[in-house]
């Protein structure tokens, strides 16, 4: 990359409640051919039993995890925080892009509303995804593709 050229300066948030923890690496190598992940996160109820496994993978790959309870059954409560710390990177200005890793077709607005604010939107999931998050991307990449 020449000198005078700036990496684009990306945010990474991941859906661990939906996101397959055996495909991070790959995740995190294409989601950083895209630009620079200054922002790595994991939502999700770290003291699940499902999501311990997460613990090294979190470490290695310098992922910060955003803590959440579920408070009501059928509920997720990272779901709404990982929109909310979104838009808020949104007021920053500082990104030139947000990578989604989620299969969840909730995050389909904030994909929307990331592209109004002219930020690129990379989304990463599964193939039952629903079209509406993967058309609101600007770029989605199937995770079995990785």
């Amino acid at each position: 990359m020449p000198a005078h050229t700036k990496q684009k300066q990306l945010a990474l948030l991941i859906d661990a409640d939906n996101t397959q923890l055996s495909l991070i690496r790959q995740l995190m190598a294409r989601a950083g051919s895209y630009g620079s992940l200054i922002v790595r996160r994991a939502y999700g109820d770290w003291s699940s039993p499902r999501l311990q496994r997460w613990r090294t993978t979190l470490h290695r790959y310098g992922i910060v995890p955003v803590h959440l309870f579920n408070y009501a059954k059928g509920k997720n409560a990272a779901d709404l925080a990982l929109s909310i710390d979104a838009v808020d990177m949104l007021h920053l200005g500082q990104f030139d892009g947000m990578c989604i890793a989620s299969s969840d077709s909730d995050y389909t607005l904030l994909a929307l509303r990331a592209r109004q604010e002219g930020v690129r939107v990379y989304g990463f999931g599964e193939r039952q995804t629903p079209r509406a998050f993967v058309g609101a991307c600007e770029r989605f990449i199937y995770l079995d593709t990785l």
